[in-house]
């Protein structure tokens, strides 16, 4: 079965950086769209960015998406989530999630993809 596996969370003070990592396996990668989506406490989930098989990307967040960039390595089957300037509202668990049934466009809503990771925690301090 497909498996994602996400990396690179932790705990940073504001304005610092993170870069997160997803690693897909168990089947191609390379012409899927994947997305990353967070989740903090009491709050729905909310799509952060897609990225297509070709490096297209969008932005689900005018408030992120001048801080934040998601890109892909198909040859390493990785996706990657570079967070700048983070600060504490940024606090969530991050998801990583493929599209793999569905159609080959971007979505932001969390019902579009099929596949996630575990998940990883990012804390932003004061």
């Amino acid at each position: 079965g497909v498996q994602l596996v996400e990396s690179g969370g932790g705990l940073v003070q504001a304005g610092g950086s993170l870069r997160l990592s997803c690693t897909v396996s168990g089947s191609t990668f390379y012409d899927r769209v994947m997305g990353w989506f967070r989740q903090a406490p009491g709050k729905e989930r909310e799509g952060v960015s897609c990225i297509l098989m070709s490096g297209i990307v969008e932005s689900y967040s005018d408030s992120l998406k001048d801080r934040f960039t998601i890109s892909r390595d198909n040859a390493k089957n990785t996706v990657y989530l570079q967070m700048n300037s983070l600060n504490p509202e940024d606090t969530a668990m991050y998801y990583c999630a493929a599209r793999f049934r569905g159609s080959r466009f971007c979505s932001g809503r969390s019902t579009d993809y099929d596949y996630w990771g575990q998940g990883t925690q990012v804390t932003v301090s004061p």
